[in-house]
């Protein structure tokens, strides 16, 4: 899946919500151009199904697409409520959002926000776990590395840069922000877990490393 894929999706999804299902109307809707070759890869991928002119969202597509939305409204509503931005730039963060957005902070910005139902223009936002729990607190939190125990995981965010050396070196083992770590052991040497590869850790440097914890009812 590429941006223009999630964004043609997002588009069946909103001219769907209109009883709209025209591939010109799609286009009109769709924030960028898209061709026959990306038409044919969601097919492919059976993720949309094909009637003349028309597109129609399968059964995992509609799955997939509602989670885009639901990523792209809750942006909306964050952008407008508590980033006071205007329409233009709402839209445009909003966009960069829905592409990137991690599930537990999709779900950990619907909590700070109250589980909204519609968006600024009205239109609703599809539930997601976290609304139909009625959650009203944020489990998650970002913390620094050493803060973890043993057996403990937590997902990369970001790295504080001591050095740009040893931020090169980090990011070269495989430490990227979305990487999941767990801590094997605090001593005699922190060592942690992650992917196929066990690594020893200086204290700083892990205390440079924050992760999204991840709590194991998650």
């Amino acid at each position: 899946m590429t941006e223009t894929h999630d964004e043609i999706l997002e588009a069946m999804w909103a001219c769907a919500e209109n009883n709209t299902f025209a591939i010109e109307d799609i286009k009109k809707r769709c924030a960028v151009e898209f061709s026959e070759t990306d038409l044919e890869t969601l097919v492919q991928q059976g993720l949309i199904k094909r009637d003349l002119d028309q597109l129609i969202l399968s059964k995992t597509g509609k799955h997939k697409a509602k989670h885009i939305m639901r990523r792209h409204r809750l942006a909306e509503v964050l952008t407008s409520s508590v980033l006071h931005l205007k329409n233009a730039q709402m839209e445009k963060v909003a966009c960069q959002v829905e592409h990137s957005l991690e599930p537990e902070v999709e779900e950990s910005i619907c909590t700070l926000l109250g589980h909204p139902e519609i968006c600024p223009d009205g239109k609703p936002i599809p539930r997601g776990r976290c609304c139909k729990k009625g959650i009203d607190k944020i489990s998650s939190t970002v913390v620094s590395l050493i803060k973890l125990a043993p057996g403990e995981r937590g997902k990369i965010t970001y790295i504080k840069p001591g050095t740009h050396t040893i931020l090169h070196q980090l990011i070269s083992f495989g430490l990227n922000p979305g990487v999941v770590v767990t801590v094997h052991r605090e001593k005699p040497a922190f060592c942690i877990k992650f992917e196929n590869t066990e690594l020893a850790l200086d204290k700083e440097i892990a205390g440079n490393i924050f992760v999204w914890k991840i709590h194991e009812e998650a």
